[in-house]
């Protein structure tokens, strides 16, 4: 990015291990099929505080936490809308395995 560029979406924190993931296969009981920036694919649990106000849809990108302690598993945190992600497609941002958009 050039000159401070802002970007008005929020982004995952790398710091924190927060990658980009795309919803595969919705398996119900608030589990979903997710395909990770780093190609594995992991069972995401949506954590009881956003499971009322977060509805993901399949093919949704969403920023996921890996868990450290199981590898195939891991929390989302955060559900793009449509614009937001086509946004960040625009702007390059989200990485080719999981540029869909």
């Amino acid at each position: 990015m050039t000159q401070e560029e802002v970007v008005r979406v929020r982004l995952p924190a790398t710091r924190d291990g927060e990658i980009f993931g795309v919803a595969d296969q919705l398996l119900g009981a608030s589990r979903i099929r997710v395909m990770c920036a780093d190609g594995k694919s992991r069972l995401g649990r949506i954590p009881g505080k956003l499971k009322k106000r977060m509805w993901i849809r399949q093919g949704d990108l969403v920023i996921i936490r890996p868990w450290e302690f199981q590898e195939g598993k891991c929390d989302i945190v955060h559900r793009y809308t449509k614009t937001e992600s086509t946004y960040l497609s625009r702007r390059g941002i989200i990485p080719k395995s999981v540029d869909i958009f």
